[in-house]
């Protein structure tokens, strides 16, 4: 069905967006894709059972990685190299798992071997679709021991002091491996108010016919990914600039943090993308210059934005022309801001439990 006909509600715009499951078919599964039929490999970080690392999954495999990872090994042997997996499955597993092997034991050593097998994936045109040369982004994405813990970094390469951080790893190959990746989100608006309504109105921007995922969608005010080694406000004060030109001093004292939203979405071709975005708001305040706060393109990654009223966004959602996980963001505000409520919406709290999901994180040991 084309876009421009599409009248999705809002649950199942959640639903296009937390569409993986893990083994099993859900009430929301597609009964035609047959992703939900493979099963899933948990990675681990080792395979020592004296290791603390030794039972916390950090990423979900699907066949055709744990395969090429054992053509890995192989060919690390012919060519007199050390394996880097340890691989446990298949009909005499009673558990299949993928774990480094234990001369990975560091977040160094970890990131400089994934960085040789992503390099060497993408020169070679494996998995071209997700880390081929056109989708590569030369961004690192950091990988944590506990999706859920906290952004931490080693300091000036002391890896000597414990911390949540495992490795980092190349953006566009996160989701071969299955690993939870971070994000920021922050919508511009403004409420302009009478005596009997409200009218809230929205920057929108239009993703850019160039970019390597979701060209030419409706999208976020401001919205970008988390590089390794940078904290959460400081990745949306440099995206506020690179992509809306949002002065820092604008973003530091007007945006506000109000939650996050997560996701367990799994790409058209089957990849998995568990997410986990930081949400913020920059209210324009009524009574000053709104110049300070109107976006305009810097970077090349957005084409041009639109001052939008609620209907409007409401309407290009409903027709699925926004990225998928940019409408969450904005169901998510509508919740805050009191438009959608439980008298309003039927389906109120089916909405507001799954904006916040675990990627079913408690079954990733199998």
């Amino acid at each position: 069905m084309p876009d421009s006909v599409l009248r999705l509600t809002f649950l199942q715009l959640i639903q296009r967006c937390d569409n993986a499951t893990i083994s099993r078919p859900t009430i929301d599964s597609d009964p035609s894709s047959e992703f939900d039929k493979e099963e899933l490999v948990p990675l681990y970080l080792s395979d020592l059972p004296t290791s603390k690392d030794h039972q916390i999954p950090i990423g979900l495999l699907r066949p055709i990685i744990v395969e090429q990872l054992k053509f890995e090994n192989e060919q690390s042997r012919r060519n007199n190299q050390r394996d880097l997996w340890i691989l446990d499955y298949g009909q005499n597993s009673n558990k299949p798992r993928v774990s480094f092997a234990s001369w990975a034991d560091s977040p160094s050593k970890r990131s400089a071997a994934m960085e040789k097998l992503c390099e060497q994936w993408r020169d070679c045109g494996l998995f071209s679709d997700v880390c081929g040369p056109k989708k590569w982004r030369a961004e690192l994405y950091p990988v944590y021991k506990d999706p859920f813990g906290p952004h931490d970094y080693p300091k000036d390469d002391d890896e000597s002091k414990e911390t949540n951080f495992a490795f980092e790893m190349e953006r566009s190959a996160c989701a071969l491996f299955g690993v939870v990746t971070y994000g920021v989100h922050m919508t511009i608006y403004q409420e302009l108010e009478s005596d009997d309504s409200r009218l809230l109105k929205i920057w929108v921007p239009t993703r850019a016919k160039t970019k390597p995922t979701w060209p030419g969608y409706f999208d976020n005010s401001v919205a970008g990914g988390i590089p390794s080694g940078m904290g959460v406000f400081e990745a949306l004060v440099k995206e506020c600039m690179e992509e809306a030109s949002i002065a820092a001093d604008v973003v530091q004292k007007y945006a506000r943090a109000v939650g996050s939203i997560s996701y367990f979405f799994r790409t058209s071709a089957g990849w998995l993308q568990p997410e986990i975005e930081y949400v913020y708001d920059m209210p324009i305040p009524p009574d000053i210059d709104p110049t300070p706060f109107t976006p305009k393109p810097l970077d090349g990654e957005v084409e041009g934005f639109e001052f939008l009223d609620q209907n409007a966004v409401v309407s290009r959602m409903r027709a699925g022309k926004f990225k998928a996980n940019c409408a969450l963001v904005i169901i998510d505000l509508f919740i805050r801001l009191g438009y959608v409520t439980p008298d309003n919406e039927p389906e109120y709290m089916k909405i507001l439990t799954r904006l916040h999901g675990r990627f079913e994180y408690e079954r990733w040991k199998m």
